[in-house]
């Protein structure tokens, strides 16, 4: 109701409501499974790992009597994009002679990182980050000294700066790192389409001049024309298009950060290892597992939706948020692969001879974080967006899954000490892990190694955990005048 009939209040809302699910049940969604039909037995593996983990079990399949070290200068919790990323930087650095231990309680992108669009993003743009972090810094404005609507829209804006600069270095790192490693990942760089309705067209615009005015020019507006050129979706209104945008796979694109990284001496990874607690020590942390303890100088945590599960503090700031997909053979055959495309209520993608279709996102508890419990009903209403776009066609469904990411009360990412010691995080990215997981991974483990002489992007100030675990105690950036 919120989605479909968002100006609609009251009875008139539920009375519109029920006509359109009327309609979505005797028309819409059965004349969409006219070109739709399900295999036998719909797996819920994700298409990115539906081909096998090559790092599956490890070490234990190819060494069962291996243990984890009793101590070790620096633990990572979480092998996704940000985890894989943390031990690919650590490595590159291992000059400093210091070692790192990798643990996840599955195996390395079994979470949110092998079961998302396959989109390397340039983040939320500009526009959208002012308009996520302002409404946070109204609600607390009595704990960050009571300033004026025009200053905190100046501090929002400040908050969308350093986002999107931050973003831009990470996708150009992304694409310079894949090329300069060979690493085979299926990486383009083809932009990313995003369908906006008649009455967003007005904001669309307004968000590109936005952009355009703070030095970020990304984000555009593509005619109806530009858009079926560039991703074969039909719409009648303008969309926004990221340019620098890219789609990869994202598990393959793991898995070689983290073979890369156990290619040196300075990374050993454990999967199949659940983290139970990390406590306080006197010279640092005791992270305790199902597999035993490992006594370290750091930690750095990198498990998104799980976060509130191991560190109470964080719910309800690092909300667990599920969104889902499916894919299979066929599909329109007029969509463009290597594209990112979003309708105004669904995202498609071409991947090879597969069609992906997907949605997001619904708040879970945080005991249902990772979790796959996929919705029948909620494919069968994507298959009619898809057909809304593009031409019907017709489109085998063999996998359908569910994943979880993680939103913070502003949105905006955590990157940065939890307790201004060596206990770090990075994580809270909306949905937007790409933008953000390699060039905090590299931020966070110079400051560990003490690499000071590299340019950091995510100042505390800004990303810091505080600012959403104590806004009070947190100090805020200066109002830029």
């Amino acid at each position: 109701m919120r989605m479909h009939f968002p100006k609609d209040k009251g009875v008139k809302r539920v009375l519109m409501f029920v006509l359109w699910a009327l309609k979505q049940m005797w028309c819409t969604i059965p004349k969409a499974m006219q070109q739709t039909q399900f295999a036998k037995r719909v797996s819920k593996i994700p298409v990115w790992l539906k081909d096998g983990n090559p790092l599956a079990n490890h070490p234990w399949e190819e060494d069962p009597t291996a243990t984890l070290p009793a101590e070790t200068d620096c633990v990572l919790i979480g092998c996704g994009l940000a985890g894989c990323a943390f031990a690919y930087h650590w490595a590159k650095n291992s000059d400093t002679g210091k070692h790192l231990v990798t643990l996840d309680m599955g195996d390395a992108a079994s979470g949110s990182a092998g079961r998302n669009e396959g989109l390397v993003v340039m983040g939320r743009y500009y526009h959208m980050v002012v308009q996520t972090v302002l409404p946070y810094l109204q609600s607390i404005n009595e704990h960050i000294g009571g300033h004026s609507d025009n200053d905190l829209q100046e501090l929002a804006k400040q908050f969308a700066a350093k986002y999107a600069a931050s973003c831009y270095r990470n996708g150009d790192m992304i694409e310079r790192t894949i090329r300069e490693e060979g690493f085979d990942c299926d990486y383009a760089r083809e932009g990313w389409v995003q369908a906006r309705d008649a009455d967003q067209q007005e904001s669309l615009i307004e968000s590109v001049e936005m952009g355009v005015k703070a030095g970020f020019g990304d984000w555009t507006s593509i005619g109806p024309d530009k858009v079926r050129e560039v991703s074969g979706m039909t719409v009648r209104h303008n969309a926004g298009f990221s340019v620098a945008a890219a789609s990869f796979h994202p598990a393959k694109w793991c898995w070689s950060l983290l073979q890369t990284a156990l290619d040196s001496t300075s990374v050993s990874h454990f999967s199949q290892t659940k983290v139970l607690e990390v406590s306080d020590e006197d010279s640092g942390y005791l992270v305790r597992t199902n597999r035993g303890s490992i006594r370290c100088r750091a930690v750095v945590l990198c498990t998104e939706s799980y976060t509130p599960l191991l560190m109470p503090e964080f719910h309800d700031l690092m909300r667990p948020t599920q969104t889902q997909a499916a894919s299979g053979p066929g599909g329109p055959s007029e969509m463009k692969p290597h594209v990112g495309i979003s309708g105004t209520r669904a995202f498609f993608g071409r991947h090879g001879e597969e069609t992906m279709i997907g949605s997001d996102a619904t708040r879970v508890p945080d005991k249902q974080a990772g979790k796959i419990q996929p919705s029948r009903f909620l494919t069968h209403y994507l298959c009619t967006e898809l057909n809304e776009v593009f031409t019907p066609a017709k489109y085998k469904i063999t996998n359908e899954w569910s994943g979880t990411v993680t939103y913070t009360p502003d949105e905006f990412p955590v990157v940065g000490s939890i307790d201004g010691h060596n206990k770090f995080i990075i994580g809270g990215m909306a949905g937007s892990g790409t933008a953000v997981s390699f060039n905090g991974a590299r931020c966070i483990a110079n400051r560990i190694l003490g690499k000071t002489d590299e340019q950091d992007d995510y100042p505390e100030a800004y990303f810091s955990p505080r600012r959403i675990l104590d806004p009070s105690g947190h100090h805020w950036p200066e109002i830029e005048r």
